[in-house]
């Protein structure tokens, strides 16, 4: 295999724009009917006048079913604004955690229904039960060391390794999701400092010499520009398809921290062999962190610097103390320290794209500044049977075919990228069928900031390199305190 095929051998699926009809999806068919039954009422009650009487209100709904408003339909995004308005009217879009409040046992302090997640432990191990889900989650902090510093051929050895790790999961019954986890945050160098103690105390040198000095004005000046990223996967069982095996363990809470104990082991074992190393599991302690982080920024340095027991947060404090979603900002939400923005990845690379291709999100940079952007992104993935991924497959094919009956009726032509939509179908119809797993995914993307200011050149930022990489995002109107937990939660969520 030659180098050109090696750093160009990423095919992501292309995302189909036929939706229900003609393109448009649930929400505008049903503003087009509402015109049309508008349009049907008036006339049967007033004649051909009905169409002028009728005409505001008809051509109200077929006009906004037609338009979009930042890359969403305006009916969707109508019903986005309505339900944050209704939110605030009963108070939901702000909460305040009050310690004093009394509070069941069990829960965590998480707004919504999240508060009915349940973290145990075994072995040191972080089991996230969620009764609304029936399912039960655990998070690898994993190590790959210096992917982007291989070779193409290595890079394109372990890519393939990884992708026999993900197929192999649509093969067996009872995994409800995989959620892989890139977080890029300020850190501290403290590890810097204490090997510099070490090894002044055991040299004996003086801490007064003008070099002592220099060394740790250098340590000081490059304390701000020092950032951490951390790669996690959270694997996510679904209990109702793990029952036979709940019922082999014993049933109960004990069963499901054995199941959760027992599947740790078995993807440990398949990272192994793939080459990736898991660093650790996470702890309930662990997982409070890296939320206590996400909702607190100004509080990462005190949490980094912990060591030994008082390492980590306790899970009480795993929530934010103040989130609030402004009334008249719309693509925001403010936790305790920080102001953040979620955005949803809509379009991945059109064409093929090399290994590696993420890396400019991961190192993303102020355009002003040049600091790194505070992120973290989650790419969430669902496995699909078989039989349902083929069944898909034949229906969009039905819905392209009689979008094409439709636009040749009309006497127009179909365009490139209904064509592309088809070579998409036949290609992923086509891997299915010779063995490759599929998943339904969703990527979010999280930018945190101080303020205003810093957020806007963040995102900035952000959008800089995903222009690089080809990929395009979309900011989560209306939905943001919803994003923001799947993505500050290390525990296996997605949005509906």
């Amino acid at each position: 295999m030659s180098l050109d095929d090696y750093a160009r051998p990423v095919r992501l699926p292309h995302r189909s724009r036929q939706g229900i009809v003609m393109g448009m999806d649930a929400w505008q068919l049903t503003f087009i009917s509402i015109a049309a039954a508008c349009v049907l009422i008036c006339v049967n009650r007033f004649g051909p006048l009905g169409l002028l009487y009728g005409a505001p209100l008809y051509l109200a709904f077929g006009i906004l079913a037609m338009t979009t408003l930042h890359g969403i339909s305006a009916p969707r995004m109508i019903g986005l604004w309505t339900m944050k308005q209704l939110r605030h009217a009963t108070g939901a879009t702000q909460q305040t955690y009050r310690p004093e409040k009394p509070h069941l046992a069990g829960t965590l302090n998480l707004p919504g229904v999240r508060a009915s997640v349940q973290l145990w432990e075994i072995d040191g191990l972080a089991a996230a039960y969620n009764p609304r889900d029936h399912a039960v989650s655990v998070t690898a902090e994993l190590e790959v060391q210096g992917f982007l510093m291989n070779d193409l051929p290595e890079r394109f050895e372990l890519a393939q390794q990884w992708e026999r790790v993900l197929a192999s999961f649509t093969q067996r019954p009872g995994i409800k999701r995989v959620s892989l986890q890139e977080r890029t945050l300020p850190t501290t160098i403290r590890a810097a400092r204490d090997h510099y103690e070490n090894v002044q105390h055991r040299r004996g040198l003086d801490p007064h010499t003008p070099v002592a000095e220099n060394y740790a004005e250098v340590m000081d000046a490059s304390e701000r520009f020092a950032v951490a990223h951390r790669n996690y996967l959270t694997f996510t069982l679904d209990l109702i398809g793990q029952g036979a095996q709940l019922r082999a363990l014993g049933g109960g809470k004990d069963a499901i921290l054995a199941l959760a104990a027992i599947e740790a082991a078995n993807l440990a074992d398949a990272l192994r062999a793939a080459k990736i190393r898991v660093r650790r599991w996470l702890a309930p302690r662990d997982i409070a962190a890296l939320a206590r982080i996400a909702f607190d920024p100004d509080f990462a340095a005190t949490v980094q610097n912990r060591v030994g027991d008082l390492e980590g947060v306790d899970p009480s404090a795993i929530g934010p103390m103040h989130l609030e979603e402004p009334a008249h900002r719309n693509a925001v939400v403010l936790t305790d320290s920080g102001i953040h923005t979620t955005m949803w990845i809509h379009e991945w690379p059109r064409s093929d794209a090399p290994i590696g291709f993420l890396s400019p999100l991961v190192y993303a940079r102020h355009p002003v500044s040049g600091e790194a952007v505070s992120h973290i992104f989650t790419l969430v993935l669902t496995p699909v049977p078989v039989s349902k991924a083929l069944k898909r497959v034949r229906d969009e094919k039905k819905i392209w075919r009689g979008n094409e009956q439709l636009r040749a009726k009309r006497g127009t032509d179909g365009s490139a990228a209904d064509a592309a939509d088809w070579e998409a179908l036949e290609r992923q119809e086509e891997e299915i069928v010779a063995g490759h797993g599929e998943y339904r995914y969703g990527a979010y993307l999280t930018i945190s900031a101080a303020d205003d200011e810093e957020l806007d050149q963040a995102i900035a930022g952000m959008r800089n390199a995903l222009s690089r990489a080809g990929m395009e995002a979309q900011t989560l109107y209306c939905q943001q305190a919803e994003a923001l937990m799947v993505n500050a939660l290390p525990l296996g969520l997605g949005m509906k």
